[in-house]
């Protein structure tokens, strides 16, 4: 089953970045994994994936539970054409009670049910037929003696009468059963009648058989008795007579198991049909596969916090933790690899993971594993860099041969730019949220070489940050605008209690303000907020 890689919400370029290169190794040692995002890719990332040559991830909504998880049952559908006793033989050959009746695209049309047959055999109409004569030929095991394979439509009736009682009662609508009554069959034929089924599989002369080819009366031969056949004759009529055709309860692939749930419990039906947006038959579900429903499978990649990842992803099964962060509150039933290495990325995690498998890194995953540690280390300016995040790049870069510098530059410069860019989008770029010590905090950061810009809307900055404040209740609500060329932030803010800023940060508590050398979210702000919400207790 696919498993999916993904990093955290607002993805940054290390999480991208590590989605995609651990995505490459697991597939590398056999595993089916796919890379995603849990959001739209900034521009710095974008500037990365088309230097490298490399796709986008694809965007993942959720990890909720969804139809397609479940194990469907798999069955082959049968035609409208097909024949009752075809389809009931298939039902007791397979054990099923329910039939899925679809076209020569697999769309499904209808249900067939046993319930449905055998209502058919109460209380259906025993005097018309209404199919093809193949089935009637094929159900019966019999012979075309003359004709071709034709829609059969009209009344049957078995002749038991001396022929004169009939001469002036049978015509084209007349579909026959009769033994080897010869002066039937010739009185039957002057008929013109439909179709005539001779039971007992007897041998017919030559003569009637060339009078019904004159008189384009088709002519059939089975080899069980005249009761027998009158009893099975209305089972060769079409499914499509008596299959469900309106108000099936059925679901799509996509739809949510939590929004289908509700639904199948309060109906009674054996089995519900899945299909796709096409209505394409996908298989069945049952009462018993949403008790135990398939999870989706995945991997997080630099995050470890319910807050900071896919919705939904307490119905999903976690595989692996990759992370460069604090332990947060994810938590699984039952061990997983987690790894947490105080890194300054998660790129650099991974690019040990290749070398301790012994796996070659190819040119565009070393591209953008490289740039996932420049970007997340701010070229080795944050705090949180380490010797391991440099000697990565080192030898990353022996693949590469860059000019790492003007790249990360080039990188920042394209990533940094806010033109074009509502407040809204601005704050919520690099947006998390924090548990301390019972205290929700909300921190968005952009990194920027255009302080300028910021500040000519400083004003409008200022009052989005408040309105949020309002809106989520957060005990601080803070964006952080890093200046990657002056190493330093400027702080916009608002908080429950006015000493917090300056407590954290040692500078006066005005917004706007710039605290020389903080870059680091993760290192340096978190941390600094909590040791002043427990000084200020």
């Amino acid at each position: 089953m696919t498993s999916f890689i993904v990093g955290h919400k607002n993805p940054d370029t290390d999480s991208v970045a590590s989605a995609i290169g651990l995505s490459y190794l697991k597939n590398c040692l056999g595993f089916d994994t796919i890379p995603c995002s849990l959001g739209k890719i900034s521009k710095e990332t974008e500037f990365v994936l088309n230097h490298f040559g490399l796709p986008t991830p694809i965007v993942l909504g959720n990890v909720k539970t969804q139809v397609k998880d479940l194990e469907c049952d798999r069955v082959i559908g049968i035609a409208p054409s097909t024949s009752i006793l075809s389809a009931y033989k298939l039902m007791e050959q397979n054990n099923m009670r329910t039939l899925p009746v679809v076209d020569d695209k697999n769309r499904l049309q209808g249900i067939l049910t046993i319930k449905d047959i055998a209502m058919e055999l109460i209380r259906g109409d025993f005097y018309r037929i209404d199919t093809s004569l193949d089935n009637i030929v094929k159900d019966f095991n019999g012979e075309v003696l003359v004709g071709e394979d034709f829609h059969v439509t009209g009344k049957v009736s078995v002749i038991a009468y001396y022929y004169k009682n009939i001469q002036n009662s049978l015509g084209p609508d007349d579909i026959i059963i009769v033994g080897d009554r010869y002066d039937i069959l010739e009185c039957a034929i002057r008929s013109q009648v439909k179709l005539i089924i001779i039971t007992g599989h007897g041998e017919i002369p030559e003569v009637y058989l060339e009078m019904a080819q004159l008189n384009n009366v088709a002519m059939i031969t089975v080899p069980v008795d005249t009761y027998t056949t009158s009893k099975l004759i209305n089972q060769c009529n079409s499914v499509s007579l008596i299959m469900k055709k309106s108000g099936i309860v059925k679901f799509k692939a996509d739809d949510y198991l939590d929004e289908v749930k509700e639904e199948i419990l309060n109906t009674n039906y054996r089995n519900y049909p899945v299909v796709n947006h096409e209505n394409v038959f996908q298989g069945f579900i049952n009462k018993k596969q949403i008790i135990n429903p398939g999870k989706k499978k995945v991997i997080l990649v630099d995050h470890n916090e319910y807050s900071q990842s896919a919705e939904g992803l307490n119905e999903a099964e976690i595989l692996e933790i990759v992370d460069h962060h604090k332990i947060g509150d994810i938590c699984t039933t039952k061990p997983i690899a987690f790894r947490n290495m105080p890194v300054g990325s998660t790129c650099t995690i991974v690019y040990q993971m290749f070398k301790e498998f012994s796996m070659d890194v190819t040119p565009q995953i070393a591209g953008v594993l490289l740039a996932g540690i420049l970007s997340d280390t701010l070229l080795f300016k944050s705090p949180t860099t380490t010797a391991l995040d440099k000697d990565s790049v080192a030898e990353l870069n022996k693949i590469l041969q860059l000019d790492v510098e003007k790249f990360a530059m080039d990188m920042f410069k394209m990533g940094s730019s806010l033109e074009g860019f509502t407040i809204k989008e601005i704050f919520y770029r690099d947006f998390k949220e924090f548990d301390l010590e019972g205290s929700t905090i909300g921190v968005g950061q952009v990194f920027t070489l255009d302080i300028e810009d910021v500040f000519n809307r400083k004003k409008q900055f200022f009052e989005f940050v408040e309105q949020t404040h309002q809106d989520k209740s957060y005990f601080l609500t803070m964006l952080v605008i890093t200046d990657i060329i002056n190493e330093g932030s400027y702080l916009l803010y608002q908080a429950r209690n006015n000493s917090l800023i300056s407590t954290a940060f040692q500078v006066s508590a005005e917004q706007g303000v710039f605290v020389s050398g903080l870059v680091s979210r993760k290192k340096q702000v978190i941390p600094k907020i909590l040791e002043a919400i427990n000084l200020l207790k």
